[in-house]
């Protein structure tokens, strides 16, 4: 009896609707390509970076916990092969934090084809 001699190696697992290209499927400014998140993110942040923590399948407190939405965002770039570095995830949720929670949670609609 023989071992039979694998050739080719199962890739990761892809999750979501969208092809892995690399980069977010919206800019960091977008906001208006999806006004409930937009609006929810205006009005309320905490509540929107729950909500995209539990879409993410996330505990909702995430959002609370210190460099939360950093963990976060590097594990979503991670997961769906967006291109980037852990240094630049801590910078965009530190400087850019409004934003770049709506751009994660976008990007969890679109996955998830709730958009």
């Amino acid at each position: 009896m023989s071992n039979p001699v694998i050739t080719h190696q199962p890739g990761a697992g892809s999750y979501g609707t969208n092809v892995q290209t690399g980069e977010w499927s919206t800019g960091l400014c977008s906001c208006c390509s999806d006004i409930l998140v937009c609006a929810l993110g205006f009005i309320c942040p905490l509540a929107l970076s729950c909500f995209t923590a539990n879409k993410y399948g996330e505990n909702a407190c995430l959002a609370c916990v210190p460099g939360g939405m950093t963990a976060m965002r590097t594990h979503m770039r991670l997961t769906y092969g967006i291109q980037g570095t852990i240094c630049n995830d801590a910078l965009m949720t530190c400087c850019c934090g409004l934003f770049e929670t709506c751009r994660m949670a976008r990007e969890i609609r679109i996955r998830n084809g709730d958009v």
